[in-house]
């Protein structure tokens, strides 16, 4: 019992909390804020969110996520970021979807482009995940 309730505890602390992470790009995962002695490097924001609980998660996010996969070439990050959305939508992530909607408008992906995704989407994951994703674009385009 104690295990489950421990596993449920860890699922919504990371699903409430990795959003957040989503919307750093890899070089804004590793800045270092609010720290009082700029010689000594501050967590990154995933180790802020979930290093105490889910240390490797917060390394994998960090090094692999961020270090490596946004970061290849063979992709840019706009279509990253259409990609990303797209999966969002199709498996009705809204608080991911969040913050990706963000990162896609910051690697010049426009709101017209992203509410035309969302639409097409409708007819490939159902239309509910479409109709839930418009309301969360409706809330994040309205972030200056």
């Amino acid at each position: 019992m104690k295990t489950l309730m421990n596993k449920q505890l860890m699922t919504s602390a990371m699903t409430a909390g990795l959003w957040l992470i989503m919307t750093l790009n890899h070089a804004e995962a590793n800045v270092v804020t609010g720290a009082t002695d700029a010689s000594k490097p501050q967590p990154s924001r995933a180790q802020q969110l979930m290093g105490d609980i889910a240390p490797k998660m917060a390394e994998l996010t960090d090094n692999v996520l961020y270090a490596d996969i946004w970061e290849r070439t063979q992709l840019s990050k706009r279509d990253r970021s259409l990609i990303t959305v797209s999966a969002l939508v199709a498996m009705n992530r809204p608080d991911q979807l969040r913050s990706h909607l963000l990162l896609a408008r910051k690697n010049g992906v426009t709101e017209t482009e992203l509410i035309e995704v969302i639409t097409q989407m409708a007819f490939y994951s159902g239309w509910p995940n479409a109709v839930t994703a418009i309301g969360v674009a409706k809330e994040v385009f309205r972030t200056p």
